[in-house]
């Protein structure tokens, strides 16, 4: 399979400032998700949010931690806690699920 399946890609997708990402969300009253796929090489700079809990779907990220720097691959989870600083990098055909514990974490664009 390359890429999500047709109904998650029916999910709204996500206001992103990040380039050759596509982000479709899913809200809830206590937290969001947002399954996330990189359409060409890409990187998240350093920023800090809620607590995010994830795992990779296919490809392979750099993923910096607090400056402790992990490579993630296919099946490996993460965690970051809320307010501490990360940052990321993947190639084109990276696909990862995220969870914030933050509903409003990402609108739907419109």
């Amino acid at each position: 399979m390359t890429g999500f399946p047709d109904f998650i890609r029916k999910l709204p997708e996500a206001e992103t400032s990040l380039h050759g990402v596509t982000l479709w969300l899913l809200q809830g009253r206590a937290g969001s998700a947002t399954l996330f796929q990189a359409r060409e090489d890409s990187s998240v700079p350093e920023h800090s949010h809620g607590a995010q809990w994830g795992i990779v779907v296919e490809g392979e990220m750099r993923l910096t931690i607090d400056k402790a720097t992990q490579t993630c691959r296919r099946g490996d989870e993460y965690f970051v806690p809320a307010g501490v600083a990360h940052s990321a990098s993947f190639k084109a055909g990276f696909r990862a699920i995220d969870f914030f514990d933050d509903p409003n974490r990402y609108r739907p664009r419109t």
